[in-house]
């Protein structure tokens, strides 16, 4: 019995717990929904939650490498709005051509990151305030642009809103494909790169990774260079989706990216975390809304309920690791 328990304990404060649990969860809210709903595990189904969520997906990545750095990026949502306006307004007013505006585009969210990073290192201001006044700046420059939306008729964009691309037995969009493309990409990056490891190294504890020679000051502004980059691919891709531009697109997305983040089982006080399991996490908050839709009677507003309780229980479980991993040091 005690040699159970203490297998137990190990388990919990093993570092791939809380992902495991988030596959379990994502696992069990498949069998539910198929045993309640007739169609609900389709393959169309399951490849719409990667076509319905490209974006946040994306976004998700960026938000990884913040967290695990021990900082946050409240900006992303705002960044995205941003950009949607920016590629919608260069398009239809000025005209430039497709792949010259989205290049500008993700230069225009690397440069915003890169400004914030730089604020948060050298000033050593907390990136929760100066990433939120990135969410007002960014979200009032969409204003400045124009107040309604501006609709996207681009032949470039229309084409890669309504191209699908078959995949066992479904289809999916250009959109989910390079939201896991980046993915990949990301994971490489953490796991096999020196800007890698350096973001563990800094989440771990900032001070150590300066003793140890690690460039604490280009990786934490690269760190949100990232991010705002991402955050800006995401608002290309939600253009594909929307084929519009407005101030009001994705308005809380940045909470909906640390959600996805910390469910997939990244440690909010940083240091660790899987940049994989921002997709557990964006797919357990898809199946939420998947579910709810399926059921037909509940609002809306019951996903913002359970993705709630949900952060409630995965911040226990995490803290439930932390302390078994203390007792076993």
């Amino acid at each position: 019995m005690m040699q159970m328990q203490a297998r137990g304990r190990a388990l919990m404060a093993a570092p791939y717990f809380t992902s495991l649990v988030t596959v379990l969860l994502l696992l069990a809210m498949f069998g539910i929904g198929g045993a309640a709903y007739p169609g609900f595990l389709s393959v169309q189904v399951v490849l719409n939650l990667l076509i319905d969520n490209a974006f946040l997906l994306v976004i998700a990545v960026g938000m990884s490498f913040v967290i695990i750095s021990g900082g946050i990026d409240l900006s992303v949502g705002s960044v995205l709005a941003l950009s949607t306006m920016v590629a919608a307004w260069l398009l239809q007013t000025l005209h430039w051509p497709p792949l010259l505006v989205i290049g500008c585009v993700l230069l225009l969210g690397a440069g915003f990151g890169a400004a914030m990073g730089a604020l948060i290192h050298y000033f050593k201001l907390q990136p929760f305030i100066v990433t939120l006044g990135g969410m007002f700046l960014a979200r009032g420059l969409c204003y400045l642009i124009s107040i309604d939306s501006i609709t996207i008729d681009d032949p470039l964009f229309v084409a890669m809103s309504q191209t699908q691309v078959p995949v066992l037995g479904g289809f999916v969009s250009p959109g989910a494909l390079l939201a896991l493309a980046v993915l990949a990409l990301a994971v490489v990056l953490a796991r096999y790169s020196a800007f890698g490891r350096a973001v563990y190294a800094i989440g771990g504890n900032e001070q150590s990774a300066l003793m140890m020679g690690l460039p604490v000051a280009r990786t934490k502004v690269l760190v949100y260079a990232f991010s705002s980059l991402c955050a800006a691919l995401a608002g290309v891709l939600f253009s594909f989706y929307m084929l519009s531009g407005y101030g009001l697109h994705a308005q809380g997305t940045e909470l909906d990216a640390i959600a996805a983040v910390v469910i997939g089982g990244t440690l909010l006080s940083g240091g660790y975390g899987y940049v994989a399991g921002a997709l557990s996490g964006v797919l357990v908050l898809g199946a939420i809304q998947t579910l709810i839709a399926f059921d037909g009677t509940l609002s809306s507003w019951w996903t913002k309920i359970v993705i709630g309780a949900l952060l409630f229980v995965f911040c226990l479980v995490q803290r439930v690791m932390t302390f078994g991993a203390a007792r076993n040091t």
